[in-house]
């Protein structure tokens, strides 16, 4: 580097910045977080766009393709952005439809069950004579349905400061709606402005940025855009290989309820590892009203499904689509869901292979520069 006062200016300043930084680290924190804070929706957006693009980008590609005529050219982006958000709206709704009304039935089944099953587990506790006689016989005397109704008549009502919870839980909500509602917008604007925005940030790098400074970063960004996006792709892809699996697999061994089982572990899939068991609790919890037994098999099923999934399924999958040997997809879902915890599962494999990548094309281009 050429040594003169532009270059030991922008030294001196980035050494004198670093020194706020770790001198006032209190407040530096303190403000970054606070700034995280009031972008969280901007963020949030962000990450709604990047997603919603993916089937958005695939309906301009090979459905709407590009016109000449400017009045179907301007229907284009609109219409195929209105079709990817009913596109994964329509999904959920699927889900949503095929599972909540069967979990409200096995909740109502349950209750209506539970009675009889406390009355037959005192019978056989008075028959094994484990508890003394006359606490068995207070006991029996208990009118369990009345009392189990009577418990959920207090907990519907709410016993406690029910105003203080519903005020609380108000404000969390409304907050959360706002937070929503910004976040949808600034997707929507983002979406439809893509092709805008990406100009006016190339003209900004072109004004202020050397070009070889400009073809680094829109390198970089080029690998990190197609890492995430075949991730995301082979994660849809994967969660669908677990569901088919789970719903033929339930179905060889007879269980209740194996298409509507597996369409919820698909769904909950989409979150990696520990999004399945999410599902399988709530499907072992809707097969026990059926049949316990039935309900500890496939709890069994599930366990050893999500075993060769994790180590196998998920790895190829996903590993070749990123372009990742797969101990480097195990390594960097442990590592990020350490740190992170599920943010960290969920962008730590594209992060990694996008990493992977630009080291592996920095390393074979200096080897065939010197020779090697």
């Amino acid at each position: 580097m050429q040594i003169s006062w532009k270059n030991c200016f922008k030294i001196g300043f980035s050494i004198f910045i670093l020194y706020l930084c770790i001198a006032y680290f209190k407040y530096v924190s303190t403000f970054v977080k606070t700034l995280l804070g009031a972008s969280a929706p901007l963020i949030i957006g962000g990450a709604i766009a990047y997603i919603v693009d993916i089937p958005m980008s695939f309906y301009e590609r090979h459905i709407f393709i590009k016109t000449k005529k400017k009045f179907l050219q301007k229907l284009r982006r609109p219409l195929c952005l209105f079709l990817a958000f009913l596109s994964i709206v329509a999904v959920a709704v699927v889900v949503v439809s095929l599972v909540f009304p069967q979990l409200v039935s096995c909740v109502k089944l349950i209750i209506a069950k539970l009675p009889g099953v406390l009355d037959n587990l005192m019978d056989s506790i008075e028959k094994i004579k484990i508890i003394p006689k006359d606490i068995t016989g207070v006991l029996s005397d208990i009118n369990w349905k009345s009392r189990i109704d009577s418990l959920i008549s207090i907990v519907s009502s709410g016993a406690g400061n029910v105003l203080g919870v519903l005020v609380s839980t108000l404000v969390s909500v409304f907050s959360g709606l706002t937070t929503a509602l910004v976040a949808l917008i600034f997707s929507v604007y983002l979406l439809a402005s893509k092709n805008k925005i990406k100009h006016q940030f190339v003209k900004l790098f072109k004004r202020y940025l050397p070009k070889k400074i400009i073809e680094k970063i829109k390198y970089v960004i080029n690998v990190f855009d197609e890492s995430f996006h075949r991730y995301f792709v082979a994660q849809c892809t994967d969660a669908l290989i677990l569901g088919v699996l789970c719903s033929l697999g339930m179905l060889v061994f007879g269980m209740p309820y194996a298409a509507m089982i597996g369409a919820l572990i698909a769904f909950t899939a989409l979150v990696p590892i520990v999004g399945a068991f999410i599902g399988a609790a709530v499907g072992a919890f809707m097969i026990l009203t059926v049949s316990p037994f039935k309900a500890l098999m496939f709890i069994i099923f599930i366990i050893v499904l999500q075993q060769i999934e994790e180590n196998l399924i998920y790895p190829k999958v996903v590993g070749t689509s990123v372009n990742l040997p797969s101990i480097w997809v195990l390594a960097s879902i442990t590592l990020g869901g350490g740190i992170m915890g599920i943010t960290g599962i969920l962008l730590a494999v594209p992060i990694v292979a996008a990493l992977y990548r630009i080291l592996k094309d920095d390393i074979n281009k200096n080897t065939v520069k010197y020779g090697n």
